[in-house]
């Protein structure tokens, strides 16, 4: 029973993780290069949308949930038959955490500053805004698309080791 617990919680952190980083994928294979062909109001006015609207529970259940499961499968497995997989699920949650802090750190007060700078319509110089924003929230974003990446490639294999079917 507490290996099925075990394994349902590394699966649940592994596919929040999952999530997340198929969110930051979207945003720097889609989203932003579709955005970035279009003007500055139209740009500037989109990301302040999308950064109301993707402040909602969904969202909110993957960003934090796969950080607070991720810290449960790891205390689960520090353990017994669990024990092989800690490294992986350690990995994933300390790759996940610096994707925490980019987006905490980096993302958010880049959105602030352009939810700052008020409608799309009253701003004066949207180009100074966009600016301000488009290159350094882009960045980032591929920054923390590939540590979100690898932090799911390390629990998915924590979930093959766990299972025995890999060793670390």
């Amino acid at each position: 029973m507490n290996g099925d617990i075990r394994g349902i919680v590394l699966l649940a952190a592994t596919v929040l993780t999952g999530l997340m980083a198929g969110t930051y994928f979207v945003f720097s294979v889609a989203v932003m290069p579709g955005l970035g062909q279009s003007d500055d109001r139209t740009f500037v006015e989109a990301m302040q949308r999308i950064n109301v609207a993707i402040q909602n529970g969904w969202f909110v259940l993957a960003f934090g949930g796969a950080l607070v499961l991720g810290l449960v499968a790891a205390f689960q497995h520090r353990h017994g038959e669990g024990r092989p997989a800690l490294a992986w699920i350690v990995a994933g949650v300390v790759l996940y955490v610096i994707s925490l802090l980019i987006t905490m750190g980096l993302s958010v007060p880049l959105n602030n500053q352009l939810a700052e700078a008020g409608s799309a319509g009253r701003i004066h110089d949207l180009a100074a805004v966009r600016a301000r924003f488009e290159a350094t929230w882009v960045h980032w974003n591929v920054a923390r698309t590939l540590v979100t990446t690898a932090s799911l490639v390390c629990l998915v294999w924590a979930i093959r080791v766990a299972r025995g079917v890999g060793r670390a």
